[in-house]
Parts: C-alpha cells; sequence; structure tokens
C-alpha cells in the first residue's frame, strides 16, 4: 500500500528552514499565504533550491500573478509562462499553476497546456482553480492526457474534511494518471479520514500568526501589522499524521 504523502506550504525563510528539518515529501513555495498564494521571489526560490540541495525537500512553486480570479488575459499568461520557466531554471522540481475561462465555469485547458510546456518537464500541480468550477471531479477527468502530475484540491469545499464524497470522486475521475492531493483547513486530526478517500498526498501550511509588539503601522487596507508563518510543532505534528495515516487501498484492491 503506498504511503501518503506530505506537502507542506511555506512562504518565507522561516518556513524554508522548518521544511529543511522536518523533511516533508514536498514544499509549495509561494508568498501571501493571506491572499491564497502568489508567486515567490527568485531569492527565495533560491534559498529553497539551496535548502533542497543540502537535504531538503523537494520545491514546487506557485505561480500565480496577483490575487482574486483565474482568469488570465494574454499579459497575465506572459508573466506567467515566464514564471514557470524561471522557477524551473533555478532548479524547482515543479510549478504549481492553473487558469480558468473567463465566465469562471471551465478550466482554461490551452493556457494549462502552455503552462505545462513552460515546465519544461518538471511536474505540474493544478492548484485549487479547480475548486472554483461547477463540478471539481468532471474538471479532473479533462485534465488527463495533458502531462498534469498532480490537482491540489479540497474537492469544492472551504475544507477538505467537508468533501470527502467528492475527493473519493476526484481520485476515480484521475486514476493512476495523475496524483489527487487535498488541501484546505487540513489539520493533524483531520488527516486519517482524509487518507481513506484514497487521495495520494495532503498539503497544509502549519501556520500560526504573529503580532510584533511595534506593529503600529498598516501599510495596505487589509494589514493589521500581524503575519503568518509556519509552526515548526503544528508542522511536526501535520507530519507525523501523514506519515501514520493508512491510506485507503486503490480501487478495485483487496483491502
Amino acid at each position: 500500500m503506498t504511503a501518503l504523502e506530505v506537502e507542506l506550504s511555506v512562504q518565507d525563510p522561516a518556513g524554508v528552514a522548518a521544511a529543511a528539518q522536518l523533511r516533508p515529501d514536498r514544499i509549495e513555495l509561494c508568498t501571501a499565504l493571506d491572499l491564497g498564494g502568489l508567486t515567490p521571489s527568485a531569492a527565495l526560490i533560491d534559498a529553497a533550491v539551496a535548502a533542497r540541495a543540502a537535504g531538503g525537500p523537494e520545491v514546487h512553486v506557485l505561480v500565480r500573478p496577483r490575487a482574486g480570479h483565474f482568469h488570465y488575459d494574454q499579459a497575465e499568461l506572459d508573466v506567467i509562462l515566464a514564471d514557470c520557466r524561471d522557477a524551473v531554471e533555478r532548479g524547482a522540481d515543479g510549478v504549481v499553476v492553473g487558469a480558468a475561462t473567463a465566465d469562471g465555469t471551465r478550466l482554461d485547458l490551452p493556457a494549462i497546456e502552455a503552462m505545462i510546456t513552460a515546465a519544461g518537464g518538471a511536474q505540474v500541480t493544478v492548484h485549487r482553480v479547480i475548486d472554483t468550477m461547477p463540478d471539481p471531479a468532471g474538471a479532473a477527468r479533462q485534465l488527463r492526457g495533458l502531462g498534469v502530475t498532480r490537482i491540489l484540491t479540497s474537492g469544492g469545499a472551504p475544507a477538505a474534511i467537508e468533501a470527502l464524497d467528492v475527493l473519493r470522486s476526484m481520485v476515480l475521475a484521475c486514476g493512476d494518471e495523475i496524483a489527487v492531493m487535498a488541501g484546505s483547513g487540513v489539520r493533524p486530526e483531520t488527516v486519517p479520514a482524509l487518507a481513506q478517500t484514497g487521495v495520494a498526498a495532503v498539503h497544509g501550511s502549519a501556520s500560526r500568526r504573529l503580532l510584533p509588539a511595534n506593529a503600529a503601522l498598516a501599510l495596505g487596507s487589509t494589514d493589521d501589522g500581524s503575519y503568518a508563518t509556519t509552526d515548526p510543532d503544528l508542522a511536526r505534528r501535520f507530519i507525523a499524521a501523514a506519515r501514520s495515516a493508512r491510506p485507503a487501498p486503490a480501487a478495485g484492491a483487496t483491502p
């Protein structure tokens, strides 16, 4: 029975350092997790790749140029493709991407194919754009044959634990071709139930908010001076839960 993989989402040097020590299977490297995650800086990618070279986990770079909807015009798509190429050239193991049509009801498959091409053979994860689709399992089925490695999904719900049946449907839709990774609101105590859906991996940020004593100046309309960073203890418990989880047998297999 294949072990459940674990991916830790990190957004700063402290997160990279924690992941290097705790060693999940991989990290999703991003910034601005409060906005759902945006493309990290080149220097942060370099730091994560250096940590991997010293024995740390694989590095998968989120490529998302802005917050908001997932329909991109040509100028935005050009930036995404350039960032995909740059991340792989810097040594990333993969990229995390996605796009939707203008009406938001379908995946933009030509745009996703262009992103896969830009990744140049590196692993490609399609992010939670799939959770904005009316039928996440049907959307997952459309990705077969394109070269997608995995899908990050909550099953269309605010938290993955709320969509166990949808996750099972997505696993069946993807078959052996695309791995399904459950993410959003995943905590150590919810990992066992998620594992029973047949997902190949779980994803979480294991973060906490910090509010420095001198955080008096707000630099934006939603800035209260606090920030989120990886909580090493929570990350350790999250990874341990994934390592000890008993994954569901493959469809048709004998338990």
